[in-house]
């Protein structure tokens, strides 16, 4: 089977734009509500346009544009999206024109932007892909299901290459509900028990089944469970690590979407505790919570294998020396949902 790479990588995120790839000057968040910081979208999209199109959809182009030019890609030969919540912001316009309205004299355009396949759909008419074209929505691992699908069709000579992301929005209602229910922190008094720091942002990959002077590292499998009983996690990492043909000593680099909830430290812990000789890394203290973030793991553990080096900023602690080759992203959300991505130097 072909091998996959990631040879192009763009990001819109809390941090500001204009750092790019620079996480070492990335900045921990303070705050419960996080937005993303835009960057300048009208060298890109004309401004018509851009008055109409949802923060996400904006998010989304740029971040896939950024992928493709770093990839020398032209024309993807597919787009797969992965969004937890969708175009947020056009959805609650439409319900409320819905109410506000009594349901009778309706534009259609709010609810059209409001569909979460708006992104991937955007980005093919932009780019006029007439190529394979599709959006998961399977809540903490709509990324790692897009991640997946091009790669196997890239792995089984389907595709040359793929456009791939995770793009996620805040909305005022959707965040007031989420504050109700405590899932986000509404006063930094309390303990992460009672809700995390939220974010928003967007990151593409663009993968080929060629390596070239771009290539950030190799993607070797990507692997998703929806619940594990704590007493069988360590058996599940076991059997990813041996399908893969590695031992725990050969993980250099264990990248962790840990958000610092107490119900969510179990599953970290033993992961830890499995994998005792690699380097430790965080990365939701940059960019919140929200449902693609593991996306933004990927892209950390793809700059850290093609720099041979870990910024600080995401630096928990170091145990290793020398050259880094194997780098696993997990990641969970409330017990639910795990997801191991491996990639590798190459």
């Amino acid at each position: 089977m072909k091998k996959v790479y990631i040879n192009g990588i763009g990001g819109v995120s809390v941090q500001n734009s204009q750092l790019g790839l620079d996480i070492e000057s990335f900045v921990p968040i303070t705050q419960a509500i996080n937005y993303a910081q835009h960057p300048s979208y009208k060298e890109m999209i004309a401004p018509a346009m851009l008055r109409r199109m949802a923060k996400g959809v904006k998010m989304g182009i740029y971040s896939a544009q950024q992928a493709l030019d770093q990839a020398q890609v032209t024309m993807p030969d597919a787009v797969i999206t992965g969004t937890g919540m969708g175009c947020l912001e056009d959805s609650e316009k439409f319900l409320r024109s819905l109410l506000e309205n009594h349901e009778q004299f309706l534009t259609p355009t709010s609810f059209i932007q409001s569909t979460h396949n708006t992104v991937g759909a955007q980005i093919a008419l932009r780019l006029q892909c007439k190529g394979y074209n599709f959006t998961y929505v399977h809540a903490s691992v709509s990324f790692e299901s897009a991640l997946l699908d091009a790669f196997l069709q890239i792995q089984n000579e389907e595709l040359n290459n793929s456009l791939v992301g995770g793009i996620d929005e805040i909305s005022d209602y959707t965040l007031s509900l989420l504050q109700l229910t405590e899932l986000v922190n509404t006063d930094f008094d309390k303990p992460f028990k009672e809700g995390v720091n939220i974010g928003e942002g967007a990151t593409f990959f663009c993968l080929q089944n060629q390596k070239t002077d771009a290539t950030y590292a190799e993607v070797v499998d990507v692997w998703m469970q929806h619940k594990f009983e704590k007493t069988s996690f360590n058996q599940g990492l076991q059997q990813f690590l041996e399908a893969n043909q590695r031992t725990a000593e050969d993980i250099d680099v264990l990248i962790l979407g840990d958000n610092q909830m107490l119900e969510s430290k179990d599953y970290f812990n033993q992961i830890e505790r499995a994998l005792p000789w690699a380097d430790l890394v965080h990365y939701k203290h940059l960019t919140g919570e929200y449902d693609t973030v593991s996306a933004f793991g990927v892209l950390l553990g793809a700059v850290i294998v093609k720099n041979q080096d870990i910024p600080k900023s995401v630096l928990t602690a170091k145990k290793k020396t020398g050259l880094i080759k194997n780098v696993l992203i997990y990641n969970h959300l409330r017990g639910e949902d795990h997801s191991l991505i491996l990639l590798e130097k190459c």
